[in-house]
């Protein structure tokens, strides 16, 4: 195949829509409605209706979004966190500021998510929540989480930052727990053009709390309850997600396509994502696990296809957190052992037919060739 293939398209995405998308930029700049504003709000109804939630706050990112919701549970210096370390830095990044301990568990060996079965053996009289990262587009084992949290009186924070269109038992990423997280980076199944981010909830005093912090603390243009951020998702990047919002079942749609036709071609020298029952994978990624994964990356870059590695040093290896206030030494072995054998193929709505099958058939070539010696 003579053109490349990246890991994801953005700009055959935006060609598609492109009419829609120059329209809604155009109505923010003749309304000047550049921060927060009726498009903001638009959006968060929206979005709010789509997740099946009450509640949904607008923010500048999913950083902050995580920063809000650990606030609005009253997290404290000193309480601790469960989670996992398979994940962006983002999830225990504001945890670490706020001098919050993160306490990680190991995985599920086939589905890159948090064992459930390890959780309760963490908890603590400190422990005062546990927070879910929804990896790849798949979402983690709510009920048995769900149930843990209300036997041990702990709050759940669902990480939905690749999860938008995911579903588990026909509920939607981020409606299981007490607040769900979503990150609307560029990349993501539903991307704005910029940061942005957002927390959806049905409890209101959560929601109170977030469109207060997100500006500042303002009750009033110049009276302020509290010190807050300057956290607040801009009017073009509302607009932006709204048109978008329209297309993301569709996009996940054939995201599962690509990711089935994957998992047909690929053979046995692959494993290929384990999908639970009860869950509608939105495959944000495609992630594999392969021996001699180094090779196999630059080979596929010598044949033009771009892959990438999601995530290769686990949150409890981060420099940030080995040398910060909060570290505790961890053994997670399946997480530790994943991180020298995963890679991400490319995979975005408009991928061809005829891409996906020269990509599986490379990685096909790779092993037949005896590569791996």
């Amino acid at each position: 195949m003579k053109n490349k293939i990246p890991l994801v398209d953005l700009k055959k995405q935006y060609k598609s829509i492109e009419k829609e998308i120059s329209g809604s930029i155009k109505r923010v700049i003749d309304d000047s409605a550049f921060v927060l504003g009726k498009y903001v709000k638009i959006f968060e109804e929206k979005f709010a209706k789509y997740v099946g939630r009450k509640y949904c706050v607008g923010l500048n990112s999913g950083t902050d979004a995580l920063q809000v919701a650990y606030e609005a549970i009253g997290i404290k210096k000193g309480d601790e966190v469960i989670t996992v370390a398979n994940s962006f830095f983002a999830t225990i990044e504001p945890l670490i500021r706020m001098g919050v301990v993160p306490v990680f568990i190991d995985i599920d060996p086939e589905t890159h998510l948090i064992d459930v079965s390890k959780i309760e053996e963490k908890i603590t009289k400190k422990t005062k929540a546990v927070v879910p990262v929804h990896l790849y587009g798949q979402i983690a084992d709510m009920k048995s989480i769900v149930k843990i949290a209300k036997k041990y009186k702990l709050k759940v924070i669902e990480d939905c930052a690749q999860a938008h269109g995911a579903m588990q038992n026909k509920k939607r990423a981020g409606t299981f727990g007490d607040i769900g997280v979503y990150s609307f980076y560029p990349g993501k199944n539903l991307g704005a053009y910029g940061d942005a981010g957002c927390i959806v909830t049905n409890n209101k005093a959560y929601a109170e709390y977030a469109r207060m912090v997100r500006n500042h603390g303002r009750v009033g243009k110049y009276e302020h309850a509290f010190a807050g951020l300057s956290s607040r998702m801009d009017g073009m990047q509302g607009a932006i997600l709204s048109v978008k919002l329209k297309y993301l079942n569709s996009w996940v749609r054939k995201r599962r396509d690509i990711a089935k036709l994957y998992t047909k071609l690929l053979d046995e020298n692959v494993t290929t994502p384990a999908e639970k029952r009860g869950n509608k994978h939105a495959y944000h990624l495609y992630i594999i696990r392969v021996k001699n994964r180094d090779k196999l990356i630059q080979y596929l870059k010598s044949k033009g296809i771009e892959v990438g590695v999601h995530y290769p040093i686990p949150l409890h290896k981060q420099r940030a957190y080995t040398e910060s206030r909060v570290y505790k030494k961890h053994r997670l072995p399946i997480t530790e052992s994943y991180v020298n054998k995963i890679i991400s193929l490319p995979i975005f709505p408009e991928m061809k037919k005829a891409e996906i099958q020269w990509v599986a058939s490379a990685i096909i070539n790779f092993f037949q060739k005896g590569s791996i010696t």
